[in-house]
């Protein structure tokens, strides 16, 4: 009995050390991920390992695991502008390494490729882009600028093995000066605007009292050729129609009574 537990004991022990062996010589590459494999005695291979379980050489050969799908970052940048204004910009990048070149990302810049990459040509493209235009234009012209940059980025980002899905101009802002600037520009142009109207509006009522005026002359001067044509005839039918037109008033109101002249008017008066 003792001989049969001390057999079970090493073929535990046996199996043991064989599922830590065979656990050792096997590594997992998740979905989206790639490998680079560092041996100890040939450096870096130039192969590249895709997703699934792979065997390596224990305590020999090493993965180094790269996140190959696109990742996002922002990075902000204080610059210029051509005619010397502060500019605070804030650039978010999608990005993602080139899958063949990760050996030689690897070996040349390291794994955290994009903190040592990523800030620094960022800064250099915006501020190359960025002296191009003034204030007002990056404002004005800011897809323009935008496309610039993503152009100018991408094409540097391809020299360190690095692939931009989209580059976009998140933030922009000015610096303190031309904030006030601006905004003492917006409230003289809204003075302006107001003395116009002030303006047009005098134009106006002055051109109607002109109007009235030679309308108001006209009128007289067409009176005054009637009474010379027609004599006082004029006179009298305008009497004429001004005394027809009280009599109507005067017969429409209740407190007014009319006593005809020349006949005789009984009226009771109270004793």
């Amino acid at each position: 009995m003792a001989k049969l537990f001390e057999s079970i004991g090493k073929l535990g022990l046996a199996l043991a050390i064989g599922g830590g062996v065979v656990n050792s010589a096997l590594f997992n590459v998740d979905a989206g991920h790639r490998a680079v494999i560092f041996d100890r005695f040939r450096g870096v291979q130039d192969a590249v390992v895709g997703e699934g379980t792979h065997f390596l050489i224990p305590w020999v050969q090493k993965p180094i695991i790269f996140d190959c799908r696109s990742r996002p970052r922002n990075v902000p940048v204080i610059t210029g502008s051509k005619d010397l204004q502060n500019v605070n910009i804030t650039l978010r990048i999608l990005f993602r390494p080139v899958t063949n070149q990760l050996p030689r990302i690897f070996t040349s810049i390291g794994e955290d490729y994009d903190e040592r990459v990523l800030p620094s040509i960022t800064t250099e493209v915006l501020k190359a882009v960025v002296a191009r235009f003034d204030a007002g234009e990056l404002i004005t012209q800011r897809e323009l600028v935008s496309r610039q940059v993503s152009e100018d980025l991408t094409e540097r980002a391809s020299t360190f093995g690095l692939i931009l899905d989209d580059v976009s101009l998140t933030h922009l802002t000015f610096g303190k000066e031309f904030t006030e600037a601006v905004e003492m520009k917006q409230v003289a142009q809204q003075e302006a605007e107001r003395a116009r109207f002030v303006v047009e509006k005098a134009e106006q009522q002055k051109q109607a009292a002109i109007i009235s005026a030679e309308g108001d002359s006209q009128a007289a001067l067409l009176i005054a050729n009637s009474l010379m044509e027609a004599g006082d005839g004029l006179v009298e039918l305008r009497k004429l129609e001004a005394a027809e037109d009280i009599a109507f008033q005067l017969s429409r109101a209740r407190n007014v009574t009319y006593l005809p002249s020349g006949q005789g008017t009984l009226l009771q008066l109270p004793q």
